[in-house]
């Protein structure tokens, strides 16, 4: 141990080469690690980021290859599936009146009150429509009397109408005489004419231009 000490005293910093072995080797350690350090953050550093990064973009793509193969792999059953969802717009789009067929589903909604012995107190329809993305609707204030099951058999003709027809807010009230009276708001719908259509679309154009 004195010996490995005694090679540490009185060393001459500015002749290096005639250093003993032991503190020759700990100097070039010493710089190897220097260097190492160095290249470390003025190179290394960021090439290692960049790796980083690389590695995370190559996961993300794979996983897009992944999920586009997917997709390709499953291709006719999504356009089965989107056919079979353009046949059931269709369907429900049949069941909504154009605007010449208005009047004659509020005759029809009339025709199931009467038609089951109800008393109409109101039968309002609403002044104007409520348009929609592609269809407008009417709602309707309605107030019968009459006894429960008639009421029950009013709304179950209701639903089985040719064309959507909808009961909210139902309301049941006794009178003193003990009649049984419904307050109800039936909501019909209609499928937008073309001219209509380009209107809307128009309108939200403008809409958006007064925006910017």
């Amino acid at each position: 141990m004195a010996g490995v000490v005694d090679q540490f005293r009185n060393l001459n910093t500015r002749d290096p080469g005639s250093w003993p072995p032991l503190p020759k080797v700990l100097l070039l350690v010493a710089i190897l690690v220097g260097v190492l350090v160095v290249a470390y953050f003025v190179d290394w550093q960021g090439q290692l980021e960049e790796l980083d990064a690389g590695r995370a973009q190559e996961a993300k793509l794979k996983q897009e290859y992944v999920d586009k193969k997917g997709q390709a792999v499953n291709l006719d059953l999504l356009r089965a599936q989107l056919r079979e969802i353009e046949t059931s717009f269709g369907t429900l789009l049949k069941q909504l009146p154009n605007k010449s067929q208005m009047e004659a589903l509020l005759v029809d909604i009339n025709q199931a009150g009467l038609g089951r012995g109800l008393q109409f107190e109101l039968f309002r329809p609403a002044p104007s429509e409520t348009t929609r993305e592609f269809y407008a609707e009417l709602p309707i204030s309605i107030k019968l009397t009459g006894n429960y099951h008639d009421m029950g058999a009013f709304a179950s003709d209701i639903g089985q109408l040719p064309r959507i027809v909808t009961l909210n807010d139902i309301a049941l009230n006794v009178g003193k005489d003990g009649a049984l009276t419904m307050d109800t708001t039936a909501k019909t719908f209609r499928y937008l004419d073309e001219e209509e259509l380009s209107a809307q679309r128009a309108a939200a154009k403008a809409a958006k231009a007064a925006k910017k």
